[in-house]
């Protein structure tokens, strides 16, 4: 029996973990010295509520130890499950990953021998990027999909997870040290709203627009381009306080774009919900082989696109006039 384990930033609803009886080993967070375990002592709409009252010089999150893992391997075990697939947020944002791989190391060494098989996988993914991978492999594993079917999936495909996220405020995600030293002091220049993405492990900002609603068509136009609509199964979108945002983004993405597919809303955690703060929103689906997205391309391809929108203005222009000088004659 195959066992799927994951740490509580996959940030994937609770109906879904208890569907498919996923693992779920929770991160802690420090607000102003007391501890709480993500969506276990604090739940996110509680945070959202106290988090522009909390002190940010007091508030950290800490990685699972190799305890919580071992103690969720032997939960697994005691179930009857012989392989256990745990697909941890990205290496580059938080040691899950390292605490996994040494969880794994120690039960090795106490339990010698044992008929069991663990596959540890580094998402390089943030949020409900690794929640996309999850529930996409809980979906293969009901559909009779092997072991080693999953551990390949992950690994070939874990990078071609797209992220999109905008937020209101950089400084939480700087100061904690989720964006490349470039993208933090980029963000620090920008006076428009930052897109961000996932590259080599970190959040990297790949383009900037003013205000909500541009931010969305973004993330339209930009599915449009680069979505691997045979690996695309589902979208998720995630958001912190306003599902709002997140609701008029699934709409948009239902009426302007061909795909047919489920579109779930879900809400970040609080471990997230510390870095990214409120008015979040993003987006998930699997991309086309690493198409160009950064920054520079962005604003690149946007002058051209103004360039061509005036060229067309232009044109009609010309027609009008020219067909006005026909009538007259």
């Amino acid at each position: 029996m195959i066992k799927i384990m994951a740490d509580s930033t996959c940030d994937l609803p609770e109906k879904i973990i208890q569907k498919y009886s996923i693992g779920v080993v929770p991160l802690t967070i420090n607000i102003e010295g007391k501890i709480y375990k993500d969506k276990i002592d604090i739940k996110p709409d509680d945070f959202y509520k106290i988090i522009e009252d909390i002190d940010y010089n007091k508030l950290t999150t800490s990685m699972p130890s190799p305890v919580d893992y071992i103690s969720e391997i032997n939960k697994a075990v005691k179930e009857g499950c012989t392989q256990i697939l745990c697909i941890c947020m990205s290496s580059g944002t938080s040691g899950s990953y390292q605490s996994a791989e040494l969880a794994k190391e120690y039960f090795f060494e106490e339990n010698e021998g044992a008929d069991i098989k663990i596959h540890i996988v580094d998402s390089k993914c943030m949020s409900h990027g690794s929640g996309w991978l999850i529930l996409r492999s809980c979906f293969m594993r009901e559909k009779g999909a092997s072991f080693e079917e999953l551990i390949e999936f992950n690994e070939k495909n874990k990078t071609n997870v797209k992220h999109f996220l905008s937020v209101d405020d950089l400084d939480h995600l700087i100061r904690s040290g989720r964006l490349s030293n470039v993208s933090a002091a980029i963000g620090k220049i920008l006076k428009l709203r930052p897109i961000m993405t996932m590259k080599k492990g970190k959040g990297a900002i790949v383009a900037k627009e003013r205000g909500r609603k541009k931010v969305l068509k973004h993330y339209v136009t930009e599915f449009i381009k680069r979505n691997n609509s045979l690996m695309t199964e589902f979208i998720i979108i995630g958001y912190t306080s306003d599902i709002a945002v997140a609701e008029n983004l699934k709409n948009k993405m239902e009426l302007e774009t061909d795909f047919k597919g489920e579109i779930y809303i879900m809400q970040m955690g609080v471990v997230v919900g510390c870095h990214v703060g409120l008015g979040a929103v993003s987006m998930y689906f699997m991309e086309k082989n690493h198409k160009k997205d950064n920054l520079l391309v962005n604003e690149i391809n946007g002058l051209v696109q103004k360039q061509k929108e005036v060229l067309e203005k232009q044109l009609e222009i010309q027609k009008e006039v020219i067909e006005k000088i026909k009538h007259k004659k």
